[in-house]
């Protein structure tokens, strides 16, 4: 497996930090950081309005408009691009054509240097990057003259329908079938989607938007917009296969181990969220109230764990849901005392990761990002590209702190083994 880049997170973008936790550890006082927070939006609003129009929904994906235009895809120009359109099943029929198909390689995804190429996005919780080198495409036109996919009426098109025909044009449905496929033999439940959208994510066909802007994001049900659309056929024109074929073999590597009931209602809870945005302070799969702003459904890091093992009433215990009471990570990694934390190598299915700047070495002050141990060496989080899957290697293992396991602290675990060795 490839080893991922290194997180370097900072600024007000989601994609550029960790998550909401970071902000409320380095501030040390929540309620100061969020009158901060509200103050400095609002001054943004009221005396910044001309720069608030430009940076409005109609221009966010604007570079890739411009590439996608530049591939005579979608529009003959940008301002006929109609970026707010949603796109209709007519547009997609007539650009998935002029995208470059079955797109895996062979099964040596090295680079000439010997050493395996960094293609997956999930390899930290939260920055985006694309490749530096661009795959030609074919220049073709419809009958009429215009690019394929170019504004036209009709059925609009769902986000999960719209990766689910992006997963089968690069030649990857048999590996979002493996990856749904070892969801259930594990014992889980994971919806139809599970497959598509996880693959979706780790080629980073979905993009996350500044938290001021959160109600831009998009459920998998949601209609897609044609700039979200452009967003991810962007990053097609970029694949060169190598990532691809990662994708390929990675789905080759899910083996998740047998569950026991607790962890199959644990997981097939978290599961089913596959596919949700990244919304700042987000608790909710339903249209939130966050900071007096009504956003779309969706979870920060922490607000998943809060969801599946706070706000989620599970039948048979009542204990469970008490476990854990802090809503942020630094909170949550801090319940536990030092004899309760668990170590990397005795990981279960259910555990609460936690992940610091220093590692194993981490401080509860430094904690700033948490996952659900799916097993196998797998996670599932709310990260930048929204709730997803990902390997426990990488930046994950080498900024993992600790772990708690509220199965166990509640009762419901047969054994609290804190150690491997």
């Amino acid at each position: 497996m490839a080893n991922w880049q290194r997180l370097i997170g900072s600024g007000w973008f989601k994609s550029d930090s960790l998550d909401a936790d970071r902000m409320y550890v380095r501030r040390r006082n929540y309620r100061f950081r969020l009158l901060v927070l509200l103050v400095c939006a609002g001054a943004a609003v009221l005396l910044a309005p001309s720069a608030g129009a430009k940076q409005s929904a109609a221009n966010w994906a604007n570079p890739e408009i411009k590439k996608v235009v530049a591939h005579r895809l979608m529009a003959s120009s940008v301002s006929s691009f109609k970026p707010n359109a949603l796109l209709t099943q007519a547009e997609l029929n007539e650009l998935l054509p002029a995208l470059p198909s079955d797109a895996v390689v062979g099964s040596d995804s090295s680079d000439d240097t010997g050493t395996t190429t960094t293609t997956d996005p999930s390899r930290d919780p939260t920055i985006t990057t694309g490749s530096t080198t661009t795959t030609t495409t074919t220049t073709t036109t419809t009958k009429g003259g215009s690019p394929p996919g170019s504004p036209k009426s009709g059925s609009s098109v769902t986000v999960s329908a719209f990766d689910t025909a992006l997963v089968k044009q690069l030649g990857l449905s048999n590996a979002a079938a493996r990856f749904r496929l070892a969801a259930r033999q594990a014992g889980l439940s994971p919806p139809t989607l599970f497959g598509t959208e996880t693959v979706a994510r780790l080629l980073g066909l979905r993009t996350n938007h500044p938290f001021i802007q959160d109600t831009l994001e998009l459920l998998p049900s949601s209609p897609i917009t044609r700039a979200e659309a452009a967003y991810s056929i962007a990053q097609v024109l970029t694949f060169t296969g190598k990532k691809t074929q990662w994708v390929e073999d990675t789905s080759n590597e899910l083996d998740l181990p047998t569950l026991d009931g607790w962890q199959k209602r644990i997981l097939s809870y978290a599961v089913s969220f596959i596919g949700y945005p990244y919304i700042w302070g987000g608790t909710s799969p339903m249209a939130q109230t966050v900071f007096g702003r009504t956003v779309p459904g969706g979870f920060d890091c922490s607000g998943f764990i809060w969801r599946v093992y706070k706000l989620r009433k599970y039948s048979s215990s009542k204990k469970l849901s008490s476990t854990i009471r802090g809503r942020t990570t630094y909170v949550m990694s801090s319940e536990v005392g030092r004899s309760k934390r668990i170590a990397f190598d005795a990981l279960e299915p259910g555990d609460v990761l936690f992940f610091g700047s220093m590692g194993t070495r981490s401080k509860s002050w430094q904690i700033t990002h948490t996952a659900i141990y799916l097993g196998g060496g797998w996670l599932i989080q709310s990260s930048s590209y929204g709730v997803a899957v990902a390997p426990l290697e990488g930046w994950y293992q080498s900024r993992f702190a600790w772990a708690r396991r509220p199965l166990a602290e509640a009762g419901l675990a047969n054994v609290y083994s804190v150690s491997g060795s």
